[in-house]
């Protein structure tokens, strides 16, 4: 069996927003879908309850959302396989040893009960920076349509994991690349000192066409658009996002700030992008 897509739910309407999501994506790609629902011990071992009556409370709710989504992801895809997963250990724990055997991870940016910590800049922001592979953080109402998938590259970093997402991405869904290179005067490998605006254009529009050639090589098909803007990499990137489907970005960028695990831009991104975002990185298990 193929890697699943795993999206991790708690019956809230973003939890729903993102178990369709991934219902879609796993139709794409013909994989299973997982869908999981984490039961903190923590909120049934406390000592104003019985602990054997909570926790069978607690499950029995649990079982309820997983059955809720599995019936809206099959009514939604009726020919991809759908399991269920309910865990008792903390969310990000769940989420994140379960995505060593999936494909992607799939997560709603806001949550409620099981998921309680499901909010951007918690749950979400630690999955896009320790998960063993991509991040799908599904932000607010999904409407697609919009036939472009934005890559948001970093040219002083290996573009590779987020090119590759994003041109399987637009390739599934037939869909054209905004390949895209924001800098900021002084900020970029010390051209901006060497070279007039001009010719420091011109000079990193020729680095991302040679950083995506071998992806468009790859997949000859799609249409792709080239962005080099002067601009605050997050603005450029989230501007971009109320016109695509999809803003793939990297786990780590280190030209602004040198931050662990999760990028400034990344960061920013996440949480102000107007469609879904993908933190791209290699799988582990």
């Amino acid at each position: 069996m193929s890697d699943p897509v795993l999206v991790g739910t708690d019956g809230s309407a973003c939890a729903d927003s993102a178990v369709d999501w991934a219902a879609d994506d796993a139709a794409l790609r013909g994989r299973p879908l997982q869908i999981v629902h984490s039961v903190d011990k923590g909120l049934y071992e406390l000592p104003l309850f019985s602990p054997g009556q909570m926790a069978h409370q607690v499950a029995e709710a649990g079982e309820r959302i997983l059955a809720e989504a599995a019936r809206r992801a099959r009514e939604r895809r009726p020919g991809v396989e759908v399991t269920t997963d309910l865990v008792a250990e903390g969310t990000a724990t769940a989420l994140e040893q379960r995505s060593r055997n999936a494909f992607e991870l799939v997560v709603g940016n806001r949550g409620m009960g099981g998921f309680a910590s499901l909010l951007v800049g918690s749950t979400s922001l630690r999955m896009a920076g320790h998960a063993a592979g991509p991040v799908v953080i599904v932000r607010g109402d999904v409407v697609p349509g919009h036939n472009e998938i934005v890559a948001g590259i970093d040219l002083e970093a290996d573009p590779a994991e987020t090119l590759r997402y994003a041109f399987e991405a637009a390739a599934l869904r037939g869909a054209r690349i905004r390949v895209m290179y924001a800098w900021r005067l002084g900020e970029t490998l010390g051209r901006a000192g060497e070279l007039d605006d001009k010719d420091v254009q011109e000079k990193l529009r020729w680095e991302v066409v040679k950083a995506h050639e071998p992806w468009r090589k790859t997949y000859p098909g799609i249409d792709v658009v080239e962005d080099v803007l002067q601009e605050h990499p997050v603005t450029a990137l989230c501007d971009a996002s109320r016109a695509a489907d999809l803003v793939v970005v990297g786990a780590h960028d280190h030209n602004w700030f040198d931050v662990p695990r999760l990028g400034s831009v990344s960061h920013g991104v996440v949480h102000h992008a107007e469609c879904p975002v993908v933190i791209a990185r290699a799988r582990t298990h």
